[in-house]
C-alpha cells in the first residue's frame, strides 16, 4: 500500500518554477529521501505534501488523503520536523509534548502514556522536566522528533533533520530515525543535502534539480549505474585532447569535466592510475592531484548534473532570492 502518492506536481511562485511536474509514490513504512542542493525545491514538495502549501498543478495523495480537498484529514495523519526549530525553550520537554498532544485533543490518559513511549524511544527520559533551553542541539531534534511522533502519524516529515549539528551527534540522530522507521512502522520522507546521510538512511532517494527528480532508485542501484571506481584528476593547464583520447577508451564508462577537475568511471582504478597518469603526460596535461574512490551519491549528482551539489548550491543563490521575492510578492 502507497502512504503517498504523487503524480505531475508543480509549484509556481508569480511564475517561477519551484517544483516542476514532479511524480512519485512511497510504501507503507518506508523510508524515502529527497536529496538535493539547498534551493531545489525539497521543501517546497514537503509544504505541498503536508497541506501546508497549495500546488499550482498535479495531484498528491498523503495516508490516502488528497493534499487540497483533504487538508485537515492530512494533518492529522502526518508528524512534520521542520528545518528551523519550532520548541517552546521556556517549557520542559515534556510540558513541550504535553501541550502538542493536547493541540490533537489526546484525552489526558493517552498523552501521558504516550509522552512516556516517546521519550522512551528517543532516550530523553531522564531530561523530560529540563527546560528545552538547557538542551543540547542534538537533543531538541530528537525531542522534535519525539513531538512529531506523538499523535502516532502515519507518515513523517523530516526537513533537514540533522542542518547545523556537528558531524558526531548528526550520526546519532541517524540512528534514532532508523530505529522509530523499524521500531513504529512509520513512513519517513526526509529532505537532505547531505549525501552520506540519504545513502546511509534511505532505502530509496530521488535525486532533485531544479524542481525536477533526476534520479530515483536506492542508493546503491544509483551508484552501481556508473558501473565502477571513480579517479578524480586535479588538471593545468587545457584538458580537451586528453578529454578526447578518453571518450575513446571502451574501459572509461563515464567521463566528466568541470573547471579543472575531471573524473572518470572505470574498473580496477587503482590499476588504471598509471595508465591514465601515462595518457595525460603524453597529451601534455599536468596532474596536481589524485583521488581514487567508489562511487558516492555526490559522483551520481554529477553524472547527472554535470556539477557537484556544493557548485549548486553556490549557483542557486540568485534562484532562492527570486523565490523569495516571488512569494512576498504573492502575499501582498
Amino acid at each position: 500500500m502507497d502512504a503517498i502518492k504523487v503524480e505531475k506536481l508543480l509549484k509556481k511562485f508569480n511564475g517561477v518554477v519551484a517544483v516542476d511536474r514532479i511524480s512519485f509514490s512511497v510504501k507503507s513504512g518506508e523510508l524515502f529521501g529527497l536529496l538535493g542542493p539547498n534551493g531545489a525545491g525539497k521543501t517546497t514538495t514537503i509544504n505541498m505534501l503536508a497541506s501546508l502549501l497549495d500546488p499550482t498543478s498535479g495531484m498528491a495523495e498523503v495516508a490516502g488523503f488528497d493534499v487540497c480537498e483533504k487538508k485537515y484529514k492530512v494533518r492529522q495523519s502526518i508528524g512534520i520536523v521542520f528545518q528551523e526549530p519550532a520548541l517552546d525553550i521556556k517549557l520542559t520537554g515534556k510540558e513541550n509534548l504535553e501541550f502538542h498532544a493536547m493541540m490533537y485533543g489526546m484525552p489526558k490518559k493517552e498523552r501521558r502514556e504516550r509522552i512516556g513511549e516517546v521519550l522512551r524511544l528517543v532516550e530523553l527520559e531522564e531530561k523530560a522536566g529540563v527546560l528545552v533551553e538547557n538542551y543540547s542541539g542534538g537533543m531538541k531534534r530528537r525531542l522534535e522528533i519525539a513531538r512529531g511522533l506523538m499523535h502516532r502519524p502515519e507518515v513523517l516529515f523530516l526537513d533537514e533533520p540533522t542542518l547545523g549539528l556537528d558531524a558526531q551527534t548528526r550520526r546519532r540522530i541517524w540512528d534514532y530515525i532508523k530505529k522509530l522507521n523499524k521500531e513504529s512502522a512509520v513512513t519517513i520522507i526526509l529532505t537532505t543535502h547531505y549525501m552520506e546521510e540519504a545513502d546511509y538512511l534511505c532505502e530509496r532517494v530521488a535525486i532533485m534539480d531544479r524542481g525536477k527528480f533526476v534520479a530515483m532508485d536506492s542508493p546503491q542501484k544509483l551508484k552501481d549505474i556508473l558501473g565502477g571506481d571513480v579517479v578524480s584528476l586535479e588538471t593545468e593547464g587545457n584538458a580537451d585532447s586528453l578529454l578526447q583520447e578518453f571518450q575513446k577508451i571502451s574501459w572509461v564508462k563515464t567521463l566528466t569535466h568541470h573547471d579543472h577537475m575531471l573524473s572518470l568511471t572505470v574498473e580496477n582504478g587503482e590499476r588504471k592510475i598509471p595508465l591514465i597518469i601515462r595518457m595525460a603526460q603524453t597529451n601534455g596535461v599536468d596532474i596536481s592531484c589524485v583521488h581514487l574512490h567508489k562511487p558516492s551519491l555526490e559522483d551520481v549528482f554529477l553524472h547527472y548534473t554535470g556539477r557537484t551539489i556544493r557548485e549548486e548550491e553556490g549557483s542557486r543563490m540568485g534562484f532562492r532570492k527570486e523565490i523569495r521575492r516571488a512569494r512576498m510578492g504573492r502575499n501582498r
